[in-house]
């Protein structure tokens, strides 16, 4: 994994050193080749469209499956954030900013590239936050060189196409700090270069520029399953050349001619044409004795070729740990635990996700939080703030109502409401229980007349001492 390093002494962000960007641009240009090859095999560029002596090229494109399917369990759910504390401002300033669309792309990048961005701004003319993806190629975070590894400043940048200069390139970049944002040229040559850009403050309290990570070394979830993939597209593709040459297979005749002799005097190979004609039209050739006629054909060894393709592909989901959902074993009623079972792989890998993202999230809600609290004053506690992330999966509902049923009365109303994915607000629906049973409860001692005893008033009782007196 790469990481962009400097001594702190050395940054001043007040004054940026324009060579020193330009050096880790390029360090980091020196990386795109990896980057731009898993954004291709996502798109389904292979290897194999590239191999222009194949007759067949085909791309079976399971990097995309793993991918799209990795992310949308992992994430394909809005992420939920608890605390005992009114988080209300919080939760609609991260609705207003797009997070959970942020959420969405961040984790279709963490699939691909093993890495994402997130830009944390504020519109101009406007006051709320908003969030924006930026793609890995593109974008880097320096830290300083100490073991925390401090966050110095990022860089966002891309190259400004000139048609009249063939011999320099400029390098349009984004440079954020701790409390500044700079937008640079900066040349593709050495030597001085001239710091004129004014800093813009963007009051965001840290670098507003968040990093997550796939996992330590920052791995795509198909990144090492690459040439499983590219044999699998081979395998494919020679099954169908192999197929078509068996279609196109020769005739071969001994012992006679397709043809009379007579009807090929004249040289040109028309009696050919027409005998070939005739015999694909009526299916019949009559040969004379002691003459015969077959196919010269590729042997084909199809259960073989099958064989080896569920190999290759059993490989693939085995080593990446993502399942293929359209395999017989996930069809029918399947039980909870052996869905669990089957989804072990996928699960382990996400919770390395989960773990590596909520460290990013922590630093987006320092962000939101602080920027909160310097417009309105607002203040929250974010160690008292949980992500919460649900799987998507499908839920077995039966066995879900039987696990409740069974443990009422035994385990709290609100845990066991907590576990049906259909119930969102928990407390919202434990308070319906309640005036439900209630309700029905009134009807019932109206239904059968089951009215309380209650004692007289104190006057009546006081009347009915009096008339015992009398008598």
């Amino acid at each position: 994994m790469q990481v962009f390093t400097m001594p702190a002494e050395n940054f001043d962000e007040r004054n940026i050193n324009k060579q020193a960007i330009r050096y880790l641009i390029l360090k980091h240009r020196a990386c795109i080749d990896r980057l731009q090859k898993l954004e291709n095999y996502y798109r389904g560029e292979h290897k194999i469209l590239g191999e222009t002596e194949r007759e067949n090229r085909l791309v079976c494109n399971h990097a995309k499956d793993i991918a799209d399917t990795a992310s949308s369990y992992f994430i394909g759910n809005p992420v939920a954030y608890k605390s005992e504390e009114d988080i209300t401002y919080l939760t609609d300033a991260l609705e207003i900013a797009g997070a959970d669309e942020a959420d969405g792309d961040n984790g279709l990048d963490l699939s691909i590239y093993g890495r994402a961005y997130e830009y944390i701004y504020t519109k101009q003319d406007e006051t709320d936050l908003m969030i924006k993806n930026l793609s890995p190629k593109n974008t880097f975070i320096v830290y300083d060189d100490s073991i925390e590894q401090n966050e110095l400043f990022a860089v966002y940048y891309y190259s400004k196409k000139d048609s009249t200069d063939q011999v320099n390139t400029v390098y349009v970049a984004t440079i954020l700090t701790q409390s500044y944002k700079y937008v640079m040229d900066i040349q593709d040559m050495d030597g001085p270069q001239e710091f004129y850009e004014e800093p813009v403050e963007h009051f965001k309290g840290e670098v507003p520029v968040v990093e997550y990570l796939n996992n330590k070394m920052a791995i795509g979830d198909y990144e090492l399953q690459i040439p499983l993939i590219d044999a699998y597209n081979a395998l494919m593709s020679d099954r169908i050349t192999d197929k078509e040459q068996f279609i196109d297979a020769i005739l071969a005749i001994y012992g006679t001619l397709l043809a009379d002799e007579d009807a090929e005097t004249e040289g040109d190979g028309k009696g050919h044409k027409e005998a070939r004609k005739k015999l694909k039209e009526d299916k019949i050739l009559e040969l004379p004795d002691s003459t015969k006629a077959e196919y010269l054909t590729r042997t084909f060894d199809e259960s073989g070729v099958e064989i080896l393709k569920k190999a290759i592909e059993q490989d693939i989901h085995k080593f990446s740990h993502i399942p293929c959902m359209t395999d017989e074993s996930f069809g029918g009623n399947v039980s909870g635990v052996a869905m669990e079972f089957k989804l072990l792989g996928m699960e382990n890998i996400t919770k390395i996700k989960t773990r590596y993202y909520k460290k990013g999230m922590r630093k987006r809600l320092r962000i939101f939080v602080y920027f909160l609290n310097t417009r309105s004053g607002i203040g929250l506690d974010i160690s008292k703030i949980t992500p919460t992330f649900t799987r998507a999966m499908p839920k077995n509902l039966l066995e879900i109502s039987q696990i409740v049923s069974n443990l009422w009365g035994k385990v709290g109303k609100k845990t066991l409401l907590s576990q049906i994915p259909f119930v969102e607000d928990v407390d919202a629906e434990l308070e319906t229980v309640e005036k439900e049973s209630q309700e029905a409860l009134e009807q019932q001692q109206k239904m059968f007349g089951n009215q309380p005893n209650t004692p007289p008033p104190d006057d009546e009782e006081e009347d009915e001492k009096k008339d015992d007196v009398d008598e």
